[in-house]
């Protein structure tokens, strides 16, 4: 089962990704893709369902947190998702640069339409990682890291392994857990405690 799953991101490699995009022809559209994958753990549906309404508050402003609602999300696994600082500013630019008119917008759109579909997400992820080199991972490596650092994280701010399920948006703890990256050096160091 693992070996199917998609890989997680390294420091490195996640650094690799951003001075790719950054060198794209929508960079500021792609790195907010990116980190909305990577930062709030979404899947490739809800990337592309997003809506303005659900990242904004009532003054129109980049809220503090994302809002998706069922209907964007896997079955009826929408949610709050606190925002991470480095993603409300790449939807700020996205936001300035596309200059929606309406609340309903779609937040990511192709330059022939005003939404995208979740296989364009798929395959945007699934180019920039072979351009890359970077084998095995796909639209849901992003996730994958999310979920791995905060299960790794959480204990750090009193939190357990049930705020990184509220977090993911999964039915169950155990399909959380079947997300998180097996670390053996950490695994090594703790029996020695």
């Amino acid at each position: 089962m693992l070996s199917r799953q998609a890989k997680t991101l390294s420091a490195q490699q996640i650094k690799g990704v951003l001075n790719y995009l950054a060198q794209t022809r929508r960079a500021t559209r792609n790195q907010a893709i990116f980190f909305l994958s990577l930062k709030a753990g979404l899947r490739a549906k809800e990337i592309a369902l997003l809506t303005w309404a659900m990242v904004t508050d009532a003054s129109g402003e980049i809220d503090d947190c994302i809002r998706l609602t069922d209907n964007a999300s896997k079955g009826k696994s929408g949610g709050v998702i606190p925002m991470a600082a480095d993603l409300k500013i790449a939807l700020r630019a996205l936001h300035i640069a596309s200059k929606p008119s309406h609340l309903d917008d779609r937040v990511i759109q192709t330059s022939r339409s005003s939404q995208t579909s979740p296989q364009m997400i798929v395959n945007l992820f699934r180019h920039w990682y072979a351009d890359l080199g970077f084998i095995g991972c796909s639209s849901h490596s992003g996730r994958r890291t999310f979920i791995t650092r905060m299960a790794r994280n959480i204990g750090r701010y009193g939190g357990s392994m049930r705020d990184v399920q509220a977090l993911a948006r999964h039915q169950s703890l155990a399909m959380t857990q079947r997300y998180v990256e097996v670390d053996s050096e950490a695994m090594r160091q703790v029996v020695n405690c």
